[in-house]
């Protein structure tokens, strides 16, 4: 780390992911969260920095002790915050503000306090843009520097609007595995297993191209652990496509509602800048005894804060996120 000071700072993108990584991972050692290889591109981080977080993630990995919670069923529970329900109607219904994009501009404050700024363009035909300023941004939409869409992107879009329009068990489904299926949701036991025993395998191999010890193999999961870890996929997951894509109201209101089948999810009332806002503070269960905890708009749902805390550091990180709908031709010509 110390040789990383002079690196440039992260994408919004790479900062994002990297947290949902390690929050996955501290939960689960074994049967991570694999995310798509343009989650570690990070052309302004360089391979330093890259292999840095390579590095930690496998450090998390291969010192997490513990099992994981056992047994949930595939189907959402019982909508256990209404306020949550009934916001995500009221978004779904004001309809999205015209544009053709959703851009998300990060303030995230590490144990320093200094703001480091990011810029993430997320388009309506699946493309990313990302910069530190309002200018590299608007440079890279100018240029077409656009990341290409992901299936995984495409899949936490499509697992948000199908909850959005009413198939809630479905989308949970959906947004749960979106990047992968190693805990076997929605999947008979022996396939469960199957697919149990492949993501171990996999990891397995990770560890050995590193060149670290290989843990050893552990039986899945059930009961309450594999409800956590169920949760766990299921926050993160709904977690980036509301921070992609947050200014589209089908997508936030999707997440809203799949918010709201979280056990245990805590819905609390409080003002930012004057403004009525809840704040959505995820089961510490869920994220391995750590404290995440989202503050949105009251009136639409838009994301304010996020303010995440170790558990075994207790060191707190802030986020601070502003959304709207833009234009591509706005933000090329700088206005943004």
């Amino acid at each position: 780390m110390k040789n990383l000071r002079d690196a440039p700072s992260l994408s919004p993108e790479a900062y994002d992911r990297a947290r949902t990584a390690l929050q996955t991972a501290m939960a689960e050692p074994v049967a991570t969260v694999v995310r798509p290889k343009r989650w570690f591109s990070w052309p302004k981080a360089g391979v330093a920095a890259a292999g840095a977080a390579a590095v930690a993630a496998a450090v998390v990995m291969g010192t997490s002790g513990g099992g994981v919670p056992a047994g949930p069923s595939d189907a959402a529970p019982p909508a256990v915050e209404a306020p949550l329900v009934k916001l995500a109607s009221a978004v779904k219904a004001a309809g999205t503000q015209p544009g053709d994009a959703s851009l998300i501009i990060n303030t995230k404050f590490g144990l320093d306090n200094k703001p480091n700024y990011s810029y993430t363009l997320y388009t309506d035909k699946g493309q990313h843009f990302t910069g530190d300023s309002a200018k590299t941004l608007a440079d890279a939409v100018a240029g077409g520097h656009a990341e290409p869409a992901t299936p995984y992107d495409g899949k936490v879009m499509a697992a948000a609007r199908l909850a959005a329009n009413g198939d809630v068990d479905k989308a949970r489904i959906a947004m749960i595995t979106a990047s992968n299926n190693a805990l076997g949701v929605g999947l008979s036991p022996a396939e469960a297993e199957k697919a149990w025993a492949a993501a171990q395998a996999e990891t397995a191999e990770m560890f050995r191209k590193t060149g670290k010890p290989v843990p050893a193999p552990k039986p899945r999961p059930t009961g309450k652990e594999l409800e956590n870890l169920i949760n766990n996929h299921l926050w993160s997951n709904a977690e980036h496509a509301l921070f992609a894509n947050a200014a589209d109201a089908e997508v936030r209101a999707g997440v809203l509602k799949l918010y709201a089948t979280i056990p245990d999810m805590t819905v609390g009332k409080t003002t930012v800048d004057g403004q009525a806002a809840l704040t959505l503070t995820a089961p510490p269960a869920i994220l391995g005894g750590g404290a995440d905890v989202l503050t949105i708009n009251a009136g639409n749902g838009l994301p304010i804060r996020e303010e995440i805390t170790s558990a075994e550091s207790s060191k707190r990180y802030v986020v601070n996120y502003k959304a709207f709908r833009v234009t591509l031709a706005d933000v090329a010509a700088g206005r943004i």
